[in-house]
């Protein structure tokens, strides 16, 4: 979807000789679906091709078991706060399947250098901000912030304090959804967001480091290369294919008669799986409108929730606050708390906050996970909690 950026010094031509202080510089193609899709050009001052040294990582693939008994899960993130964490090296892994997994990081300070080249990566910033930096520059970004990152970006965080992250690593790449867009790939009339919405880096950045360590992933794990060079030695560079970010908050809320079902609310598409962002919106509009959602049974995917911020009005009871997570599986129907129908009678807006994913394949759970799931939640729909 990111339409045509360019920044800093770029050639007239694509691939002709270009020098910048009197030196020939290297250009770099970077693009999607081999030499047909999305691409950028950057153009580097040393050679991106140089290594020095290679070497395996161990220790940093997740395990993920089948969700067996089946059941629905009510995660707390909080509890995983404790510890600070580097989004790179550091990241807790929750759940995933083969198209996607699912981790949480509380950053500080700086991460290590890295780059998927497994997929795209969309981060959701929960809480404080950081400085998102890459080879084609540095973006900045708080809290509500979704972060689109193209496979194969090197980058690294820096965070002033400290950022909470939820981060969803997929087997290939992200987009907003295809009916969103016209077909020159412009937002059309009617999408819940536009280009004007879009943020994408806007500072090169220069670092004349040498010997320098970037951890990579591919589909086999994760490994350690050593460039001669920094990788942020990029002078320029132009195309459709960059790291961006988008607040949640920009989103545009569709609103009916009676209740809209959550395809309403999609913001991206991977494969095998979607995103949606809930968002404070009026209630629908029809005096004999149910304004809580009604049970559902979701045969083809497994339901994620994300409690982000504000009043969860159809979970009071359950525990779930901000931070929290659920996971209502295929084969199980799921709704809203007893009592919800009443409290929603007189309201005429939600306040809530939320990321919901879908995934079409079944989603199996990590030890952490299961370390700070609340038992309890499976009978939260037989009785209220406290």
């Amino acid at each position: 979807m990111p339409y045509y950026r360019r920044l800093g010094d770029v050639p007239r031509k694509r691939h002709m000789l270009h020098r910048h202080d009197g030196d020939v510089v290297s250009e770099e193609l970077m693009g999607m679906s081999g030499f047909s899709g999305a691409s950028s050009l950057l153009y580097h001052r040393h050679s991106p091709s140089a290594l020095v040294a290679v070497g395996g990582v161990d220790g940093t693939e997740p395990e993920f078991v089948p969700n067996r008994p089946v059941q629905p899960f009510h995660f707390r993130t909080s509890k995983l706060s404790g510890t600070n964490s580097d989004p790179v090296l550091g990241r807790v892994y929750l759940f995933g399947n083969d198209d996607l997994r699912v981790a949480w990081a509380v950053a500080t300070g700086e991460s290590a250098l890295y780059r998927n080249a497994a997929g795209d990566e969309l981060v959701y910033v929960q809480a404080g901000s950081a400085r998102f930096e890459s080879v084609f520059g540095a973006l900045h970004v708080h809290a509500g912030d979704y972060v689109v990152i193209p496979s194969g970006t090197t980058h690294r965080w820096c965070v002033d304090g400290s950022c909470e992250m939820l981060l969803l690593e997929a087997r290939g790449h992200v987009d907003v959804p295809a009916r969103y867009r016209a077909a020159s790939g412009q937002l059309v009339e009617g999408a819940p967001f536009s280009e004007r919405d879009v943020r994408g880096p806007d500072e090169l950045l220069r670092d004349d480091a040498t010997d320098v360590e970037v951890f990579v992933r591919t589909r086999a794990g994760m490994s350690r290369l050593v460039h001669a060079h920094h990788p942020f030695d990029v002078i320029g560079w132009d195309g459709c294919c960059y790291p961006w970010a988008f607040d949640i908050h920009d989103f545009e809320p569709i609103v009916g008669r009676f209740h809209q079902p959550p395809p309403v609310h999609q913001t991206f598409e991977g494969p095998r799986f979607t995103v949606c962002s809930f968002v404070p919106r009026l209630f629908d509009t029809d005096p004999d409108a149910v304004k809580i959602p009604y049970h559902h049974a979701n045969v083809d995917t497994d339901e994620v929730l994300f409690y982000s911020a504000g009043d969860f009005m159809s979970r009071v009871g359950t525990g779930i606050g901000v931070g929290s997570i659920t996971i209502h599986p295929a084969g199980f129907v799921h709704g809203p708390q007893p009592g919800s129908l009443e409290r929603s009678m007189h309201a005429d807006r939600t306040g809530e906050l939320a990321v919901m994913i879908d995934a079409f394949e079944p989603l199996g759970l990590t030890a952490a996970a299961h370390d700070v799931s609340d038992d309890a939640y499976v009978r939260s729909w037989t009785m209220p909690l406290t």
